[in-house]
């Protein structure tokens, strides 16, 4: 073999070897491209997530929901002044039986809800809402909310405060359900608003509700959520118990300062 042969063969490996690496560096770029798409359509799926269930989780009442199920009780971080140390939370819930909603229509009621930070009353319509405040009532009076934390604190976009549920959120309701009442068809919720949570099925009203400690707006897909009353005075508790902050320092999530209803009373307002 010349010598001309084999410098001619020693360019031909060189030229294989010049073409693998060349092979590899646009594999590897290739590479570094498709883990970049998947880390920003990851990033897009999380931030998707993060907002549907600040929206539709603001307002669930099945175990199985977005909704965080912890007890308040369970994760709390800190206490706030007022409040003395929230109850253990029941172990089960006795169903009860939906009521007649004639029993509240075109009545306007008072109720007022004994928390371990304090009084919250409420003004109930049953003009607008009997089904809701008939049911509101029966609960109150079968000592359905006695002890049971509320679970749930929203503190970006949506300001609520959600109660209702004795098991903390994990709760299967009272044993019924109804359907909405007296939503706003614009989606506002004005602070100091009490309105039922449900899940997506606008008929699964139950026993859990929410209170608006500042202006908030809600979808309106579904059906949106039944207005049922207004906070006449302790929204001073909420707005506290809020300012706590959520447990671990999220914006939604159990309360850091553990909230439980005591008993609710309920009596109707004479004109």
């Amino acid at each position: 073999m010349t010598k001309e042969q084999d410098r001619a063969r020693a360019r031909r490996r060189q030229q294989k070897l010049d073409a693998r690496e060349a092979q590899r560096a646009r594999d590897a770029a290739r590479n570094r491209q498709v883990a970049v798409v998947v880390v920003a359509v990851l990033a897009v799926v999380a931030l998707f997530v993060l907002l549907a269930s600040k929206v539709g989780g603001d307002s669930t009442e099945a175990a199985g929901s977005p909704t965080p199920s912890a007890s308040a009780s369970a994760s709390a971080t800190s206490t706030v002044e007022g409040c003395s140390p929230a109850p253990a939370a029941p172990k089960e819930i006795t169903p009860m039986t939906k009521p007649d909603k004639a029993t509240a229509a075109g009545k306007t009621l008072e109720a007022v809800i004994t928390t371990n930070c304090g009084d919250i009353v409420l003004n109930l319509d049953g003009a607008k809402a009997p089904q809701t405040v008939a049911s509101f009532a029966a609960l109150a009076k079968g000592d359905y909310w006695a002890d049971s934390p509320c679970h749930r604190l929203t503190t970006e976009g949506i300001f609520v405060l959600q109660c209702g549920d004795p098991l903390g959120g994990a709760g299967p309701g009272p044993g019924y359900t109804f359907g909405i009442e007296n939503a706003p068809a614009d989606g506002s919720y004005p602070k100091g608003t009490i309105a039922m949570a449900r899940t997506s099925d606008p008929n699964s009203n139950g026993g859990q509700f929410f209170i608006v400690y500042d202006d908030t707006k809600l979808p309106t897909e579904g059906g949106g959520y039944s207005i049922f009353g207004t906070v006449t005075a302790g929204m001073d508790i909420v707005e506290k118990i809020a300012a706590a902050g959520v447990s671990g320092g999220a914006g939604d999530g159990a309360p850091a300062a553990p909230i439980s209803i005591l008993k609710v009373a309920v009596t109707e307002k004479k004109a």
